[in-house]
């Protein structure tokens, strides 16, 4: 792979996400394991209904962020958005229910911030050719923030069955630092203008959408297109799932009391989750070229088999009752400790593959318009985890695990039409310029 000025664009603003999000992804992976630690009888709070605002909230923003872009850049944007990380990590210091839900918010608004500029940044910074490289590149390096925060969490949690109030102040300042470090990456990140990657004819095609007024009409025709209707499927299934592994499965975990040292199972499994991640961003990307020869969609098909066989064995494993709290009842088949930490591999998996064809195929459906596209894409698929995240906790683990496979067909189903269609259209094109050059040879 060619290490040119836009590649290393891609792999810096990778590694910003990473340091920011092995913050924020771990402590939302082992939220509600802290939350049930705290014993002031003045908090009340739990973490499904604070990823419920989060993603609520994010929901909303979506629809803001590409006109904020389109006034400031993608640079500024992504900057802005990751001091609303920071907050939200502080905010766990105070230990009260109201810092808890109103950083909450404040990390949905930064989240619509930093992740429709990442989308345009991105797309800014790739070409038709190298934007599935790219994706699954970014995708790799990002996700390594599992590993890391949940190996920190993994050696602290050692031996603990509550996490005590020296053990949290440690872990808050421990993932407030790696933010900080992250967010001031995004501020030297150079600025990327539409004419350093694209063709004449694609800055003519944009040039009438850099207004905020023009981006935000821009988001609202484009929600009602055909194809974005049809992806909106997949969109709400990586809502569903990702939320599912981030911040339901891993706690139920810690909840099966069958389970010796549960508790620290519950770092190795986000430490799972970010090798399956990683594995799949880095396969396609360090190959995209030719895992992408016969198209996405066998991609996206390995995703859907990957996490049938993944959430087959947590129904099978874990306790119905595990999304309740605490736990001794059994499973299907004798609890196992390496099935539990498996099954988060095959989902971190199945969610890399997802994740990198849905970048790959909005950054090439939607190359002069990418920031109202990825802003769409963050609305449905934080809807989703939002709805996810809060009815978790009244929801039985086998009930969410029957909904969420059901969903995964359909966004499966949606984002194959698109792409076959996107197919069929290039090569309508190449078979028509071919006869009208021969058309024009005939002639000559």
């Amino acid at each position: 792979m060619k290490l040119d000025r836009p590649f290393t664009n891609v792999i810096l603003s990778a590694v910003a996400f990473m340091l920011i999000f092995s913050a924020f992804q771990t402590m939302v992976n082992i939220e509600q394991t802290i939350l049930k630690s705290i014993t002031k009888p003045s908090f009340t709070a739990d973490a499904f209904i604070s990823s419920g605002i989060v993603y609520a909230v994010f929901a909303l923003a979506n629809w803001v962020s590409p006109s904020v872009i389109a006034v400031i850049g993608p640079k500024f944007t992504m900057v802005i958005g990751g001091v609303m990380y920071l907050l939200f990590i502080a905010g766990f210091y105070l230990e009260a229910n109201w810092s808890l839900y109103l950083t909450s918010a404040f990390v949905g608004i930064g989240a619509a911030l930093i992740w429709t500029g990442q989308g345009n940044y991105l797309t800014l910074n790739s070409t038709e050719e190298n934007i599935s490289r790219n994706s699954g590149v970014f995708w790799a390096i990002f996700q390594s923030s599992f590993l890391f925060g949940n190996l920190f969490v993994y050696f602290l949690f050692q031996g603990k069955d509550v996490i005590d109030q020296q053990t949290r102040t440690i872990l808050y300042s421990a993932f407030l630092g790696p933010g900080i470090l992250g967010v001031l990456l995004l501020m030297f990140l150079p600025q990327v203008k539409d004419s350093d990657s694209r063709s004449e004819e694609d800055r003519a095609a944009g040039a009438n959408k850099n207004g905020p007024v023009q981006a935000f009409q821009s988001a609202v025709q484009l929600f009602f297109s055909r194809d974005m209707a049809i992806l909106s499927f997949v969109f709400f299934y990586i809502g569903i799932e990702f939320s599912f592994l981030s911040g339901v499965y891993s706690p139920t975990i810690g909840f099966t009391k069958q389970l010796p040292d549960a508790k620290r199972l519950v770092g190795l499994s986000g430490i799972m989750i970010g090798v399956g991640e990683i594995a799949g961003g880095a396969i396609f990307g360090i190959l995209g070229k030719k895992t992408t020869r016969f198209g996405r969609d066998p991609i996206i098909l390995l995703g859907f088999l990957t996490h049938a066989v993944g959430f087959f064995i947590i129904f099978l494993n874990i306790p119905n009752t595990a999304t309740q709290g605490d736990t001794y009842d059994m499973a299907y088949i004798p609890i196992s400790g390496f099935l539990a930490v498996f099954s988060s591999f095959l989902v971190g998996f199945g969610d890399a593959c997802f994740n990198t064809q849905v970048y790959s195929i909005l950054g090439g459906l939607y190359p002069t318009n990418s920031a109202p596209a990825f802003a769409l894409y963050k609305f449905v698929s934080s809807l989703a985890s939002a709805a996810n995240f809060l009815y978790s906790p009244y929801v039985s683990l086998h009930t969410q695990l029957i909904i969420i496979t059901v969903f995964g067909f359909a966004g499966t189903i949606s984002f194959w039409l698109v792409e076959w269609r996107t197919v069929y259209h290039k090569l309508r094109e190449v078979t028509d310029a071919t006869e009208t050059n021969d058309a024009t040879e005939t002639a000559d």
